[in-house]
């Protein structure tokens, strides 16, 4: 693939451009991968150019695993980035805390007129950091945002349990329930130590054009269907010219990517390793199929109704 490497001081952002000969007047802001060239953005964005989508990756630094303090005028960046280059539409697509972001920005940013928000929480998370201290994967921030806005720290849940304690939890969780990764209970006693403040929630309401919700009641990193289902009620309720569809599954764990990315990422096998990653997905491989089938036909009908 053809690709223009971005950087901060260059072009305002940090990602990569993969454009296509034979363009319309869509494109997406991918934030699929911990890098912008890694293996599962690569596979986001081939699976996009499928649909005739070119495509910006982007992540916060070159294979910075954690989220803290990110700027969303980065977004804003690439936004006008991809204006420069003649397109019209712009939408953005992000997963787990890119979601998140994907989110925030679509609420700051109203040239974005396409959101796709794959198993999102509806508040500003804590920032965290993965950079190895006193051993532990992951730490969360001294209490510091994930995201900035205009030199500002976004108001944000804070975590229950400061360093060591947050690793040290979310490794036991995840003995005890025997998979990969599990902090669906930090976030839980987060919120029960400090229910999610007005400030600190995403103004969904605020977004421009479409936006499409999807999550699965077996996520174990955090509830993201209670967190879609409050966001689908703040937009009844308040008033919003955006348009949105959610798809809730019983069962496809974190990973509701769609099953053309999956098929792109690993043509054989996937089934069997979503059990070995979450033990939520024995038993259900064809449920989890099911939903990942569903929402690849969900997703590529918001993009040609776009």
């Amino acid at each position: 693939m053809n690709a223009q490497h971005c950087t901060v001081a260059e072009e305002g952002f940090y990602g990569t451009y993969y454009p296509l000969e034979q363009a319309g007047s869509k494109a997406v802001i991918g934030m699929i991968g911990d890098d912008p060239d890694d293996y599962m953005a690569r596979c986001a964005v081939k699976w996009l150019h499928g649909l005739g989508i070119p495509v910006v990756t982007m992540s916060p630094e070159k294979k910075d695993y954690g989220h803290h303090s990110y700027p969303v005028e980065r977004v804003e960046s690439a936004v006008a980035f991809l204006k420069s280059h003649g397109f019209e539409k712009i939408g953005v697509v992000g997963a787990s805390t890119t979601g998140m972001l994907a989110l925030v920005a679509a609420s700051l940013i109203p040239d974005i007129t396409l959101t796709i928000a794959l198993t999102p929480p509806d508040f500003v998370m804590e920032g965290f950091y993965r950079d190895g201290l006193d051993g532990m994967t992951e730490r969360p921030g001294d209490f510091e945002s994930s995201l900035t806005w205009r030199g500002e720290q976004l108001p944000f849940l804070p975590y229950a349990y400061r360093h060591p304690e947050y690793w040290q939890n979310i490794q036991a969780e995840s003995k005890k329930r025997k998979d990969m990764v599990v902090s669906r209970p930090l976030f839980d006693e987060s919120e029960r130590r400090h229910p999610v403040q007005e400030d600190e929630r995403i103004k969904v309401e605020n977004i421009h054009g479409h936006i499409v919700f999807v999550g699965a009641e077996d996520d174990v990193l955090w509830d993201t269907c209670t967190y879609i289902r409050r966001m689908e009620a703040r937009l009844a309720e308040r008033p919003h010219t955006c348009s949105w569809e959610s798809h809730l599954f019983e069962h496809g764990t974190h990973f509701v990517f769609p099953e053309g990315m999956v098929k792109t990422m690993l043509p054989i096998g996937f089934d069997f390793l979503l059990t070995r990653i979450f033990r939520e997905a024995k038993g259900y491989t064809k449920e989890c199929r099911q939903a990942r089938i569903d929402i690849d036909r969900s997703i590529r009908r918001a993009i040609e109704q776009w």
